[in-house]
């Protein structure tokens, strides 16, 4: 079993008030959706946030576990965290180093193979309409 997950993050303003959205897919069937108001930050900070609030769910519901996932899928349309996340890019602000070492410590947590990819936009609806409050 698979679990696919879409993250968004968005600032108005970047930074300025923020919110991220996360929806959760187990093989390509809609199974959950998260959102919040995360308060000021730049996009940077929300995209991650999206991340690393869509990891600390999985760990704290068990959904790996309950479902029987062997592994998951992470979509964002945010080419700049996926590629940090995936070591091709480095790190320089603090700030975002601290989302990485959580980000790391989340994935020995859940103990599963995690995937990160980056997708188009349009391929990232649902956790787009998230933070923008919209009903999807």
């Amino acid at each position: 079993m698979v679990l696919q997950i879409y993250t968004d993050g968005g600032s108005k303003g970047n930074p300025g008030p923020a919110s991220i959205g996360v929806a959760y897919f187990l093989n390509g069937v809609k199974v959950d959706t998260y959102r919040e108001d995360i308060g000021h930050a730049t996009n940077n900070e929300a995209e991650y946030t999206a991340l690393v609030r869509a990891l600390e769910l999985v760990q704290s519901r068990k959904v790996h576990k309950v479902h029987k996932v062997d592994k998951i899928q992470v979509f964002s349309d945010s080419r700049l965290m996926v590629n940090q996340v995936n070591g091709i890019f480095k790190v320089k602000e603090a700030r975002l180093r601290e989302f990485i070492f959580k980000i790391r410590s989340l994935e020995t947590e859940i103990g599963l193979p995690i995937s990160y990819k980056d997708i188009p936009r349009e391929q990232n609806t649902v956790a787009d309409d998230l933070v923008n409050n919209k009903v999807s």
